[in-house]
C-alpha cells in the first residue's frame, strides 16, 4: 500500500509540475518584430530627392468661394514643389521587402489632416491601415471630404462648420486622393500603408527611414507629377545607407 501511495504522490507532483511549466510558457511574451519598437543592429536609409530641371514657377490657385475665409492667404499648386537647391518636397519613399523589422505601430497613433484656410495640410501624408485619421475643420464654414480610392470604399462626407473633427479609417493599403467638392482647388494625397518603412521628404527633399534590418532592398520613390522610380540599396548593421535620387525633367507630366 505504501508503494502505491508513493507512486500516486509522485504522479501528482509530476502533473502539477507540467502544468506550472505550461503556465510559465504561456506568460512569456516573445521578443519579435510585432512587439519591439527598435531593430537590433538596425541601420537606416537616408537621402535627398532632387529635380534635374529648373524649379517650376509657383502656380496660384483661384479662390472662387467663401473668399472671406479662404482668400486670407495665397493658395499655391503643391503637386510639384521644388526648393532652391533642387530638392523635391512631398516625395513618398518606401523600402520594399523588409522582414523581421519594426511593427506598423512604430509610425505612431495620432494622424490628422487639417483644412485650415481651405487647404489640406499636409498635402501628402502617410497613415497605417485600420488606424483612425482625424479630418479637422477649423474654418467655421462647410467643407466636404471626398475620398477617391479603388481598394477601399469611396466616401463623400459633408463636414459642416460645427463639426470640427471627424475620423476616417482605411482597411487596405493604397494611394488615396482627397478633394473638397465645395472648394474645388482643395486636393491632397494620402498613402495608406501596411508596413512602417515609409517617409515623406521635407521641404529640401530630405528623408530618413530608421530601424532597417541589415540587407539589400529596393527603395521606391513616388511623386505626384513625376511618378514612380526605384533604386537599390544595401543596409549594413548600425550604418546609414544613402539613397539619393534625381528625377529627370522628362518625367514631369
Amino acid at each position: 500500500m505504501r508503494v502505491v501511495r508513493s507512486m500516486i504522490l509522485v504522479a501528482a507532483v509530476a502533473v502539477l509540475g507540467l502544468a506550472f511549466v505550461r503556465s510559465e510558457k504561456n506568460d512569456v511574451t516573445p521578443n519579435n518584430s510585432e512587439t519591439t519598437m527598435t531593430v537590433p543592429a538596425g541601420g537606416s536609409v537616408t537621402g535627398t530627392i532632387k529635380y534635374a530641371g529648373k524649379a517650376p514657377a509657383k502656380a496660384k490657385l483661384p479662390v472662387t468661394k467663401d473668399t472671406e475665409v479662404c482668400g486670407k492667404q495665397e493658395h499655391i499648386d503643391e503637386s510639384l514643389v521644388v526648393g532652391a537647391s533642387g530638392g523635391i518636397k512631398d516625395v513618398v519613399v518606401s523600402i520594399k521587402g523588409v522582414t523581421g523589422g519594426k511593427p506598423l505601430t512604430a509610425l505612431g497613433a495620432d494622424f490628422a489632416i487639417d483644412q485650415k484656410g481651405c487647404m489640406y495640410s499636409p498635402h501628402v501624408s502617410i497613415a497605417p491601415v485600420k488606424t483612425p485619421i482625424k479630418i479637422l475643420n477649423p474654418d467655421g464654414i462647410l467643407h466636404n471630404v471626398h475620398s477617391y480610392s479603388t481598394k477601399n470604399k469611396e466616401f463623400n462626407k459633408s463636414q459642416p462648420k460645427f463639426l470640427k473633427e471627424m475620423k476616417v479609417t482605411y482597411d487596405l493599403p493604397e494611394l488615396v486622393t482627397l478633394k473638397c467638392d465645395v472648394h474645388g482647388w482643395m486636393s491632397a494625397k494620402l498613402v495608406v500603408v501596411d508596413h512602417p518603412y515609409y517617409a515623406v521628404t521635407d521641404a529640401n527633399g530630405n528623408f530618413t527611414i530608421p530601424d532597417v534590418p541589415p540587407g539589400s532592398y529596393t527603395v521606391e520613390f513616388w511623386q505626384e507629377k513625376l511618378g514612380t522610380q526605384t533604386a537599390k540599396v544595401t543596409v549594413a548593421a548600425g550604418a546609414a545607407a544613402k539613397a539619393d535620387f534625381t528625377y529627370p525633367v522628362a518625367a514631369a507630366k
